[in-house]
């Protein structure tokens, strides 16, 4: 049994599960700051290994629950019911190692922030980043199978509210009252899944294809978070690639529109999420690295004009 997943032993770790591993080449992937990834490939076989860290990647310390892996297994099992993009296919557990193995998307396979940040603005995966979304949240409304299987929030806490929320309010005291009533309202908000890491560095597009992965931070709560965390993603790249803010809006607009009728208050909801989350970029412990100072003051300057003032629209968001 392995100890720490790497390259190395990671046909160790699949033969002990009883995959073949001749021929496999293994390779080990970014994995963020939260999970080592390996991926296992050869001609007909290509899964990746998962491990979850307990003392993230960060400067500053910050601490999760490592067994968050396993509710990722259960999500990708729960996830069958989710339309309008595809769920890798949970391969195989190891409760002991904190590790899973999952189907891997096509080698052809890419990030959407790398199409981005590329200057391709493509509306369909916008739309399917929205159908999928909406699905999910119409399988789970009210679902008393996923609030049992997912209502325990602590994994959200600790990678989510904790690091963005309530460490960007004790910085930001001009932001603290705004916080605090946000999560206060949003915890009251319990009714579907949320998937806590909708964003475009874990939509993967594959041609015509789009896959949802990293699930770890999954929960019954409130949906608008997910809506807000993808919108924030595609405001912060407005910032920062500010000669295509009107085609990053347009993308806005569409992934809106394809999450589905009678979810009009998720948006609005989203939208009172939005200004906390950008903030939380800026100011929180995990900063968007691809802004620069002057960037990030214009971030700031954004965020708490948005808490001031609100928006009524995406589109007054962006126009701002």
């Amino acid at each position: 049994m392995v100890s720490e997943l790497s390259a190395d032993n990671a046909a160790e770790w699949l033969s002990a599960h009883g995959f073949p591993c001749e021929n496999l080449r293994f390779s080990e992937l970014g994995g963020g700051i939260s999970n080592k990834l390996v991926l296992a490939e050869g001609a007909e076989f290509r899964a990746v290994l998962k491990q979850s860290l307990g003392q993230l990647r960060t400067a500053r310390e910050w601490n999760s629950d490592r067994a968050r892996i396993f509710r990722e297994a259960a999500a990708m099992r729960w996830a069958g019911k989710v339309e309008g993009a595809r769920v890798p296919r949970l391969l195989a557990e190891d409760e002991a190692g904190f590790t899973i193995a999952m189907e891997a998307a096509p080698a052809g396979a890419e990030m959407w922030k790398e199409q981005l940040f590329r200057g391709e603005f493509r509306p369909e995966v916008a739309h399917a980043a929205g159908a999928a979304l909406g699905s999910m949240i119409a399988a789970s409304w009210h679902n008393a199978e996923a609030e049992r299987l997912f209502g325990d929030q602590t994994v959200f806490e600790q990678l989510r509210v904790d690091p963005y929320y309530r460490f960007t309010a004790a910085r930001c005291a001009a932001a603290a009252e705004y916080i605090g009533r946000l999560m206060e309202r949003s915890s009251r908000r319990r009714v579907s899944l949320v998937h806590g890491d909708w964003s475009p560095k874990n939509l993967l597009v594959d041609g015509g294809e789009v896959w949802v992965i990293d699930w770890e931070v999954i929960h019954y709560g409130d949906p608008a978070f997910d809506v807000a965390f993808l919108l924030n993603h595609l405001l912060m790249k407005s910032l920062a690639m500010p000669g295509h803010r009107a085609e990053l809006l347009e993308l806005a607009r569409v992934f809106v529109a394809a999450i589905g009728s009678g979810t009009e208050w998720v948006v609005e909801a989203a939208l009172e999420h939005l200004p906390a989350l950008l903030l939380a970029r800026v100011e929180g412990k995990s900063p968007a690295e691809y802004l620069d100072a002057a960037m990030r003051l214009r971030a700031k300057a954004l965020a708490l004009e948005l808490m001031r003032h609100g928006a009524e629209s995406v589109e007054q968001v962006f126009t701002r």
